[in-house]
C-alpha cells in the first residue's frame, strides 16, 4: 500500500508532508473563523463552509497529482509565452469588466467572470510570468550579451503585466515584479541592472505616494496605495480602538498568549471582515498561541527550504529557475500575510497560501506546488544528487526537461 501511494504521490515527500499540515490547518482555522460569515451568508449553516474548503483542498490535491504524473516538465517550457498572452487578455477583460459592465468584486476590481466561474487573473499572472522569465533566462546562459537582452524582454513584459495588475492590486503586482527581480539576480544578471531596476521601482512608488491627491478618483487603487501607507505611518485618524481590522488582529494576537484560546474559541473572528482571510494568521494564533503561529511559519520555512533542495538537484535551467520563482512566491506572500497580522507592514489584502479560505487563489497555489512537486519527481527520476546547480546551456526546447 506504502509503495502504491509512493508511486502517486511523487516528488519531495517533505513537501508533501508540509501540504498535509498545512491543509489541517486550513480546515480548522476556516471552519473556526467563518461562524459569522455562515449566519450572515450560508443561513446559519456553519458546515457550510468547511465543506466548501474540503472541496477546494480536495481538488487542488487532484490537481497536485495530475501535474506530478501527467504534465512533462517541457510543456511549461514550450506553453509559456502562450500564458503570458492569456494572462495579459484576461488582467485587460477584468479590467473591461469592472469599468463597463461591473465587476463580481466591485471593490477592488480583481476578479474576471466567465458565464458562472470567476477567477483572479493576478493569480495567473503570479505563475505564467515566472515561467516566461524562467524560458528566457535559461535560453541567455551562454554570454553577457544574452543575459542582457533577456533581461531587457523580462523587465518590459514584467512591466506591462504588473502594471496591469497593479490597476486591481499594487500588493501583488509588487510582490510578483519583487519575485522576477530575485529571479534575475539568481540568474546571474548583471547586479548593476537589477541595481538600476531597483531604483527605478523606488522612484515609481514614491511618486504614486506623493502625487496620489491628483489622480481622479478612477484611479481608486492609487488612493488606496496611498491611504493604507498613511494608516500604518501615522495611524488611522478614523479608527476608535478595536474597530479597525489590524487593531482586530493585534487583539487577536494579544489574546492567543504562548499556546491560545484553543481550537473554536477565538472571539475576535465574530467582528473581522477577514479574519478567514488576510488576517487568518491572527486568529491562527489566538486558537493556538504564539507557539502554533510559531510553527505554521516554520511550515513556510521548510518550504523555501525544500525549493532550494530541489533546485540544487535540477540538471537544467528552466526547472531551476520556475522553481525558483514558484518557491520565492508562495513564502513571499506566507510572511507577507503574517507580517500584515502583526502589525509590521501595511495591510496588502494577500492570502496566506494554502491555509485562507478557498477561491481562485486556492487553485493557482495548488498549480505552483504541483509544478514544484513535478520538477522534485523530475529530479528523483533522474536520480540528481543535491550538488550545486550548475549554469548549462539550453539549445533547445527538448533539452528544458
Amino acid at each position: 500500500m506504502a509503495a502504491r501511494l509512493t508511486k502517486i504521490f511523487k516528488g519531495d515527500r517533505t513537501l508533501w508532508v508540509v501540504l498535509m499540515f498545512l491543509s489541517l490547518f486550513s480546515l480548522v482555522i476556516v471552519y473556526s473563523a467563518t461562524g459569522k460569515l455562515a449566519y450572515r451568508e450560508a443561513h446559519g449553516n456553519t458546515l457550510y463552509y468547511l465543506v466548501r474548503q474540503v472541496g477546494f483542498i480536495s481538488f487542488g490535491f487532484l490537481i497536485m497529482l495530475f501535474l506530478v504524473n501527467v504534465v512533462p516538465i517541457v510543456t511549461y517550457f514550450k506553453l509559456s509565452p502562450i500564458f503570458i498572452v492569456l494572462t495579459v487578455v484576461a488582467l485587460v477583460l477584468a479590467f473591461i469588466q469592472y469599468k463597463f459592465t461591473g465587476s463580481i468584486d466591485k471593490e477592488t476590481s480583481r476578479s474576471l467572470s466567465l458565464y458562472r466561474f470567476s477567477f483572479q487573473p493576478a493569480e495567473l499572472a503570479k505563475i505564467s510570468l515566472v515561467m516566461y522569465a524562467a524560458r528566457l533566462l535559461s535560453k541567455a546562459q551562454r554570454t553577457e550579451e544574452e543575459l542582457r537582452i533577456a533581461f531587457y524582454w523580462i523587465t518590459g513584459v514584467s512591466a506591462m503585466v504588473c502594471f496591469l495588475v497593479f490597476m486591481s492590486n499594487f500588493s501583488t503586482a509588487a510582490m510578483i515584479f519583487f519575485t522576477i527581480i530575485v529571479l534575475m539576480l539568481v540568474a546571474r544578471v548583471s547586479i548593476k541592472y537589477i541595481s538600476a531596476l531597483i531604483g527605478i521601482g523606488i522612484v515609481l512608488v514614491a511618486m504614486i505616494y506623493f502625487t496620489a491627491d491628483l489622480f481622479p478618483d478612477s484611479f481608486a487603487r492609487v488612493h488606496t496605495v496611498k491611504g493604507r501607507i498613511d494608516d500604518f505611518v501615522k495611524g488611522d485618524n478614523n479608527a476608535v480602538e478595536g474597530t479597525t481590522q489590524a487593531d482586530y488582529a493585534q487583539l487577536a494576537i494579544f489574546e492567543g498568549g504562548m499556546l491560545g484560546k484553543g481550537p473554536g474559541n477565538s472571539e475576535v473572528s465574530n467582528y473581522m471582515e477577514a479574519g478567514y482571510n488576510d488576517f487568518i494568521y491572527a486568529i491562527f494564533i489566538e486558537e493556538y498561541g504564539f507557539v502554533g503561529g510559531a510553527f505554521l511559519a516554520l511550515l513556510y520555512l521548510i518550504l523555501l527550504f525544500r525549493g532550494v533542495i530541489i533546485v540544487r538537484r535540477c540538471d537544467r535551467t528552466f526547472p531551476a529557475f520556475m522553481v525558483t520563482g514558484l518557491v520565492l512566491l508562495l513564502t513571499f506572500q506566507a510572511f507577507i500575510n503574517m507580517a500584515v497580522s502583526v502589525g509590521a507592514v501595511p495591510v496588502t489584502g494577500q492570502p496566506l497560501p494554502w491555509v485562507s479560505m478557498g477561491g481562485s487563489s486556492m487553485i493557482f497555489t495548488a498549480v505552483s506546488f504541483g509544478i514544484i512537486l513535478a520538477v522534485s519527481a523530475n529530479n528523483q527520476k533522474n536520480k540528481v544528487p543535491a550538488e550545486p546547480l550548475v549554469v548549462v546551456d539550453v539549445p533547445n526546447e527538448d533539452q528544458a526537461m
